[in-house]
């Protein structure tokens, strides 16, 4: 016999073995299970309450996948009632961790900005007050710090508190008070200021300059007391759930590819389909939406 028959039958023999290594009956005999009630198992329908399970859980597979598998179980919890159906957080809970699926773990912000102290002239007019009535009575605004393989760039951002809305970003490749300048400008001309308005900001050299007053010098300019992230804790929240939910799942290469990417998060995802505890769970654009329309039925 040559070595590749040789081969051939023992390869055959071995499966043949493996085959036959759990006898059916055997475990049917050994379970107290006759084979009829086996077969009838085999061919039986699913129960209404596994249906059900079994359509929840791909609900909730197709909210998880849209969220960019950020959302967990109160926000799923949310979508499913809103959806007509009829759930509990802890139940939504417990199918995902039965499909191995959980929200994205949430890392304490830090302060990311040099700050100047100017105790006696910079006053905190927030407050941590962070629930304005009306859109356009609260901004806040901070700069991050997003690591690329050609160095590090920096994103500006500004939120209006109302609807936790980012009204206005720019991305840039320098600290440089322009990149703060540019980011006033973009909200001032996107939004209505008819109204008294409050820009709260940390005491970063960006925020403190000449050039930063004379641009804010219709607003009621207001500053975290020094080394106190808190009180801006909505913005820095922001970039830590920009990084946490989006950026740090890439390799970023450059300027350009975090731009994109920056872009994509805020204006197609986080602003329009991103629902928020705060905002009712509703996105903040659809948040503001109802709102605007409110006040113009009542007016």
């Amino acid at each position: 016999m040559t070595e590749a028959i040789y081969l051939e039958v023992k390869h055959k023999a071995e499966d043949k073995k493996e085959k036959r290594r759990v006898s059916v009956s055997g475990m049917l005999r050994y379970l107290g299970v006759s084979r009829s009630g086996y077969k009838a198992w085999l061919i039986r329908f699913p129960s209404d309450q596994e249906k059900r399970k079994l359509m929840v859980q791909s609900k909730i597979q197709s909210i998880y996948d849209e969220s960019h598998q950020n959302y967990g179980a109160p926000k799923i919890t949310q979508k499913l009632l809103a959806d007509g159906i009829n759930i509990s957080e802890r139940t939504v809970g417990k199918y995902m961790k039965g499909m191995g699926i959980k929200a994205q773990y949430v890392k304490p912000f830090t302060v990311t900005t040099k700050d100047c102290d100017f105790s006696s002239q910079l006053n905190n007019i927030l407050d941590e007050k962070f629930n304005p009535d009306r859109p356009n009575a609260v901004w806040c605004t901070d700069i991050t710090y997003i690591w690329t393989f050609d160095g590090f760039v920096y994103l500006t951002s500004i939120i209006d508190l109302f609807a936790r809305k980012i009204i206005a970003w720019t991305l840039s490749k320098t600290l440089d008070v322009s990149c703060v300048l540019d980011t006033i400008n973009k909200a001032k001309t996107a939004r209505n200021m008819s109204k008294p308005l409050i820009i709260h900001s940390d005491r970063g050299s960006q925020y403190v300059s000449d050039k930063y007053r004379e641009a804010t010098e219709k607003m009621r300019k207001s500053y975290s007391k020094k080394a106190y992230p808190w009180d801006n804790a909505c913005i820095e929240s922001f970039h830590s759930l920009i990084k946490r939910e989006w950026l740090n799942r890439f390799r970023i290469r450059n300027y350009e590819q975090a731009y994109k990417l920056v872009f994509e998060y805020i204006e197609t995802f986080y602003n329009t389909v991103r629902i928020h505890s705060h905002c009712e769970y509703k996105s903040p654009n659809q948040y503001e939406k109802e709102y605007i329309i409110k006040s113009k039925v009542g007016a």
